[in-house]
C-alpha cells in the first residue's frame, strides 16, 4: 500500500482542495503577523508614535541624530522588504484561488509540502531553486 501512495504522489499535478485550505489558513496567519510587523516598522521610521521632546529641545545632538537617521533608513529598508513579503503572500492566496498553488513555475512539478510550510509563498521547488544561476 505504501508503494501505491508514493506512486500517486509522483503523478499528482496539484494539491487537493483540503490541502489548499490548509495552506490558505497558514498564509492568512502569516499575513496578519506580517501586516502588524509592517505597521510597527512604518511607525518606527515615521516616528508616528513619538512623544518626546525632540521637537522642542534646543540642544543639537549630532550623535543621536546620526543614529536616528541610520535607524530610520534601516527601518525603511525592513518595511520595504516586509511589504514585498506581504505581496508575495497575497499572490500565493491568488494561486490558491486559481488552484495553481504549490506548482513549481519552472518544472511544473509539485513543490513539497515541507517547503511550502516553511516558505508558503515559494514558487520554485528546491531542485529548481538549487539549479538556478546564483545572483552576484
Amino acid at each position: 500500500m505504501a508503494k501505491d501512495d508514493t506512486t500517486s504522489e509522483v503523478k499528482k499535478t496539484r494539491y487537493s482542495d483540503e490541502e489548499l485550505e490548509e495552506f490558505r489558513t497558514l498564509i492568512e496567519g502569516k499575513l496578519v503577523k506580517a501586516r502588524e510587523d509592517l505597521k510597527m516598522l512604518t511607525e518606527a521610521f515615521t516616528h508616528a508614535n513619538e512623544h518626546d521632546t525632540s521637537d522642542t529641545s534646543p540642544t543639537f545632538k549630532v550623535l543621536e541624530e546620526g543614529y536616528q537617521v541610520l535607524s530610520k533608513e534601516e527601518n525603511s529598508r525592513l518595511a520595504a522588504r516586509q511589504s514585498k513579503f506581504i505581496t508575495s503572500l497575497e499572490n500565493a492566496l491568488i494561486r490558491i484561488e486559481n488552484k495553481s498553488y504549490g506548482v513549481c513555475r519552472e518544472t511544473g512539478k509539485l513543490i513539497s509540502k515541507e517547503r511550502l510550510r516553511s516558505v508558503p509563498h515559494a514558487t520554485l521547488s528546491i531542485d529548481a531553486k538549487l539549479n538556478r544561476p546564483r545572483k552576484r
